[in-house]
């Protein structure tokens, strides 16, 4: 099978894909995705660890950071588990120039979420939130079913950089059909 990148687009962009009504408030929450997914999962959410190391961005991920093919980021993968199913795979690319100064705790972050930093005291800037659809083929698509069964014909993801620290920090969030059930 072809490998495909995501079609990001902006919401005012978005012409023709029929984003599911259920997740709509999801793709577009301008806020802590974790602090919502606490409020309807108060005692039962987690955060499961899928890796965090130097890696290679995906295409569309360098083209975002403006990083040159070759270069190489801290790649942190989450899934966010709520009473016991997963609902968000969390994939953040953190550009080695990054992890300067007070983001240097970035690359230690554990099992925290990186919301408790980006939406901390001192909220980091975000760019423009971006959603795609995302069906097998797709990298991401790939790496967010990898330790996941059964597998949707279709997944939504949204993404956009942050700037902790004025450094960029690109955060997608991939939704499991299941997040839908959490309203």
């Amino acid at each position: 099978m072809r490998t495909r990148t995501p079609r990001w687009q902006a919401r005012r962009q978005l012409v023709g894909d029929h984003i599911p009504h259920d997740l709509r408030s999801w793709l577009f929450e301008a806020g802590s995705l974790t602090r919502r997914l606490r409020g309807l999962c108060p005692d039962h959410l987690s955060l499961t660890l899928v890796s965090s190391g130097r890696g290679r961005p995906l295409h569309d991920e360098r083209r975002a950071l403006g990083l040159t093919a070759g270069r190489t980021a801290l790649v942190r993968q989450v899934y966010l588990v709520c009473r016991e199913r997963c609902v968000v795979f969390a994939r953040s690319v953190i550009p080695l120039a990054s992890l300067k100064g007070p983001n240097r705790r970035l690359a230690w972050l554990g099992e925290r979420p990186l919301a408790a930093v980006l939406f901390g005291p001192v909220a980091a800037g975000r760019g423009v939130l971006e959603v795609a659809r995302l069906t097998e083929g797709h990298p991401l698509y790939a790496l967010a079913t990898r330790h996941v069964a059964p597998h949707p014909s279709v997944l939504w993801a949204r993404r956009s950089l942050f700037y902790p620290a004025r450094r960029p920090v690109l955060v997608t969030e991939v939704f499991f059909p299941e997040v839908a059930d959490l309203v």
